[in-house]
Parts: C-alpha cells; structure tokens; sequence
C-alpha cells in the first residue's frame, strides 16, 4: 500500500520549467494531476527586461500567458488567477487588458529579477469557471471556490478603508450564502506606506473579526499583510480573498507550529499562521506571510539577510510539517524583501535550495521594520479519505 501511495504521489506533482527563447520568457509552473481528479497548476512568469519598457515587456508577458494552456502538460487548463507584481502600479495599471473569467490582481511589488512585470498564474482542469459578478467561481463536485481580488476603497484612512473593504467583501459573500468567519479561507492585505499604514488595518480588522464572532478563542484567517501601491493613488489598501463553500466543517483546521511561533494575537494581531483543507482525493495548505520570528513573537537574527531567510524556512518547514508535507509539495513561492540590496544573496539561497518551486521575489517591506524578508506558499499532496467529496 505504502509503494501505491508513493507511485500516485510521484505522478500527481510535477515541475517543469520552460523557456520561450522567440519572446524572451521563462515559464515556471507545479502540475498537480491525480488520476480522474481536477488538475491544478501554479506558475511564475518571468520576463527578460532587454531594456524594455513596460508595454514591450507586458506585450511578451501576455504572449506567453496566452499559449500556456494549449501545452499539453495543462490539458486546457482554464485560468482561475493572475497576480500581477508591477514596478509602478499607478502608471502601468491603465496600460493593462481587460479579462473576464478571471480574478485579477496588480499591485505595485516590483520583481527584483530587473523586469517591471512578473505574474502568478493559477489554473485548473477538470472543473467549471465562471465570472460572477466579479466573483471568480470554480465549481465542481458540490463545492464552489470563490475568488475575489484587487478591492480597494479610496476614502479615508487606512482604518476606515480596511472597514469598508471588509464591509463590502462581507456583503460579497452573503450573496453566495457565505460568511467571513464560516468560509473565507485566505486573505491579503496590500498596505500602501506599510510601515505607517499598517496600524491602522490591523486594528480595524481585530474590530470587524471580532463583531462577525472571529477571535482568539475561535479562529482568525490565514493572511498576508505586506507592502504594496495599489494603483489608485488614494488607496492604502487593496484586498484579495480565496472562499470556499460546500465543505464540512471537519475538513478545516489550523496550523501553529507552536515550537517555533506563537499566536497572532499575542502581539496584537488577528491571522491563523496556515490552514490545512482536507478533500477526499487531496489536501491544500495555505502558508500565511512567515518572517524570522520565535514563539515568543520576537524578531530573530536582526540585520542579518541569511540568518532571517534561514529562519523563516525553519517556520515555513514547521507549518508544513505539521499539515502533512514538505516543501517537496509546494506549488509556489512569493517571496517579499524590504532591501533591494538583499536580492543577489537571496535569490542565490532560494536557487540553491529550491531549484524547481516556481519563485518570484519582490520588494515589498514586512509589517515590522526589522523584518528584512516575508514568504509565502501554496501547498497541494494527494489523499485518499473517503469521508470527504474530491477536489
């Protein structure tokens, strides 16, 4: 039975990196294929910059975007998310496409690998995806996968658009008879000025989870709150959000890793470090934004890019590990630095020792100043519980 299980596993995951030497692109991506199950696919788009503006590199950007699902590895994949990471959000935005079917997210986090534009791309097969109202709706086997990104709001502070912004996703998820305490399962918070703004969203969340009944002795949302320039010069923040509805509640618990983090809300914030989905054929781990802290909420290793980025895989690791995989399973990786200086060292320690995880790094500065880098990461392994509905 053991043999069986590794042979399923071994052919469920796939990495594969290609190149589109014509346009200048280099296309990173994880397959995740059980047999006579719905595929997913995350990958990473890199761009040659060859000193090029904006709308030639996008140009090629959007060349490769529309030839990835007709690669026989993707089986016609439909597109369900496309993030966007931008050197200049508010002049670059304008210069976009409009799609439908699909969630899109740009934000001003200039990649670091010397191009104005990188994106994450995730794909499904096998399944239904649908535009509703601005609301991306994958849906298969009785559950619906809901998808909503870039929502901002551009009046008043950081407080009162985080309010607004919470308000209006709660109102989102009511028309899909959904709640925010009983369905959403990851957020992110883009913070314009993160250092100074960050306060503000932080403290409007905690008040806003705790009237929808997430607290402490409940359960908060796996999360990323990092820096970031929405296009809309007026809005300091921007939220993007993945729920879920149709799952019993046992298929969800959290992750804490509590020999090497503590509890959110020990230091006055209100996020899960992960979440662990359990389907019937296969299990999702989503990795909230992870730095170089200890379980006592302290910062590790300040000044020090290596032993902070060593630091923060040890977490990463332990989250993991307690839902079931390893890095072996991770499907992607987002990686933030506060110091563009830092990226030669970085970007050589994540080479070396995750050669085919498709990767993107950023600049985007961590909600504490002394945090010099912030990861996170999707992550997918193949199960077999026949309590549960598949994927």
């Amino acid at each position: 039975m053991l043999f069986a299980h590794l042979i399923v596993s071994l052919h469920a995951m796939n990495y594969k990196t290609i190149r589109l030497e014509d346009i200048g692109v280099t296309i990173e991506y994880a397959a995740f294929r059980p047999q006579g199950g719905v595929g997913e696919y995350h990958a990473i788009l890199h761009v040659d910059a060859r000193c090029e503006n904006f709308e030639g590199q996008l140009r090629r950007i959007y060349a490769a975007e529309d030839r990835l699902p007709d690669m026989t590895e993707l089986e016609g994949a439909k597109y369900v998310l496309k993030r966007y990471f931008l050197s200049d959000s508010t002049n670059q935005q304008p210069l976009m496409r409009q799609e439908s079917n699909v969630a899109i997210s740009c934000i001003q986090q200039q990649p670091l690998d010397g191009s104005k534009v990188a994106v994450w791309l995730y794909l499904v097969s096998g399944a239904e995806v649908k535009d509703e109202q601005g609301t991306i709706v994958v849906e298969h086997n009785g559950y619906r996968h809901l998808w909503r990104m870039g929502m901002t709001s551009n009046q008043g502070d950081s407080a009162q658009q985080t309010e607004n912004l919470l308000t209006n996703y709660t109102a989102i998820l009511k028309s899909f008879g959904a709640t925010l305490a009983d369905n959403c399962i990851r957020t992110w918070f883009f913070v314009r000025d993160v250092d100074t703004q960050y306060a503000g969203m932080v403290r409007a969340r905690r008040e806003n989870f705790t009237e929808q009944g997430l607290t402490k002795d409940t359960h908060y949302i796996a999360s990323t709150g990092i820096g970031g320039g929405p296009a809309d010069t007026k809005a300091i923040i921007q939220l993007g959000t993945y729920a879920l509805t149709g799952f019993d509640p046992a298929q969800q618990r959290y992750l804490y890793a509590k020999t090497h983090l503590n509890p959110t809300y020990e230091y006055g914030v209100t996020f899960e470090r992960g979440t662990h989905m359990e389907y019937g054929d296969r299990n999702h781990v989503f990795i909230s934004g992870t730095a170089s802290i200890n379980n006592k909420g302290e910062v590790v290793h300040v000044g020090d890019i290596r032993q902070q980025t060593l630091r923060m895989w040890e977490n990463v690791d332990a989250l993991l590990k307690e839902g079931g995989m390893g890095f072996g399973d991770v499907m992607h990786l987002v990686v933030y630095l506060r110091d563009i200086g830092d990226y030669d060292v970085v970007s050589e320690m994540f080479r070396e020792r995750f050669p085919d995880i498709p990767t993107v790094i950023t600049l985007a500065p961590v909600c504490r100043p002394t945090w010099l880098i912030e990861m996170e990461c999707v992550a997918v392994k193949d199960n077999k519980n026949e309590k549960f509905r598949r994927f």
